[in-house]
């Protein structure tokens, strides 16, 4: 009997082992149940196993398992403009009594107004006229709490939901099955830092010492013998495009292994990421489905992605096809 057993044991321990890895793969695919199967899903699935395997040639050390998100586009929505630009809008209009002369003075007057084309019609120079004017002046304390009440009754105006419900659930699912899996998730966005950092920790479960954004300056000032950080009217750094990997190496000082982008506007990002040594990972959200969201992509003023679309393949990235790939796109679908 214990050399029937012996024998036996060699093929105990295949069965085991395949009992195991059929466990992960299902447990895996639990993980995305927002996804459809596919090509998406499964170099999702595979590069996480690859990098998570003790012993494996492409392991990766729990330290080193970085993956930096866009925001705008790619974590929530950006149509029909970027959320943090009905921010300023509403700033304006809650500020104007105390500055009589933007009744005359573009491009406030076309805002309160409600003309936002003219608004748009200024073009770069009137969007900083405009952050720098409903983002400043404040304390980075006063500041955090101007944008907590904002986000706790501010509605989309398609949608009808507050911004924080117009959320991607796909994502949502991808970020905790990533730090499931050892991976540091942060945001790498063009939008303001401190606009982000009071809710992204409620709403996508990262911290705001994880979160890589714009920034104007701030100064160290003593008011009434208190200690408190000025927010000036100066643009400090844009973290958009080009900027991008530099706001990854001054904020996180490791080169991610994982991008997550949706517009050319991370493509540096993305080019960055995967360009390093090891096992990397790139992936694209593509804006395809009118019905449930929008389509847009080559021509669009917000969200451009053109050069990304023609060079994703040749590069290994993913192109994750909102229509196709996702079975649901907010959390609030079916309700």
């Amino acid at each position: 009997m214990n050399r029937i057993l012996f024998r036996l044991i060699p093929l105990l321990v295949i069965i085991l082992c395949a009992f195991a890895s059929w466990t992960a793969t299902a447990s895996a695919g639990d993980s995305l149940p927002s996804w459809h199967d596919g090509a998406a899903k499964s170099s999702i699935f595979d590069f996480v196993r690859r990098v998570t395997a003790p012993g494996g040639k492409d392991f990766v050390p729990e330290a080193e398992r970085i993956a930096v998100f866009d925001n705008d586009g790619t974590l929530w929505a950006e149509q029909p403009f970027y959320f943090q630009l009905f921010f300023a809008l509403d700033r304006v209009k809650t500020l104007a009594p105390k500055h009589p002369e933007w009744k005359e003075k573009e491009p406030f007057k076309s805002v309160l107004a409600g003309d936002l084309k003219s608004v748009l019609a200024g073009g770069e120079h009137a969007l900083v006229e405009l952050v720098m004017a409903t983002h400043a002046g404040t304390t980075t304390e006063e500041f955090e709490q101007v944008v907590k009440d904002w986000i706790a009754t501010a509605k989309h105006p398609r949608f009808n939901r507050p911004y924080t419900e117009c959320v991607y659930q796909p994502m949502l699912e991808l970020l905790e099955y990533l730090r499931m899996n050892g991976f540091k998730t942060y945001i790498v966005s063009g939008g303001g830092i401190e606009f982000m950092r009071p809710w992204v920790e409620r709403v996508y479960g990262i911290p705001p010492e994880q979160v890589v954004g714009s920034t104007i300056k701030v100064k160290y000032e003593l008011r009434g013998g208190r200690p408190v950080l000025a927010r000036l009217p100066e643009i400090n750094f844009i973290d958009d495009k080009a900027g991008k990997p530099v706001g990854i190496h001054y904020h996180i000082g490791r080169r991610p292994i994982a991008a997550f982008g949706n517009s050319d506007g991370d493509f540096q990002m993305l080019e960055w990421t995967t360009t390093g040594s090891g096992p990397r990972f790139g992936l694209i959200v593509h804006h395809d489905d009118a019905k449930r969201e929008w389509a847009y992509d080559r021509k669009s003023s917000i969200g451009k992605l053109d050069r990304g679309l023609d060079e994703a393949a040749k590069r290994g990235w993913v192109v994750v096809s909102m229509q196709r790939d996702w079975k649901f796109i907010f959390p609030f679908e079916g309700n």
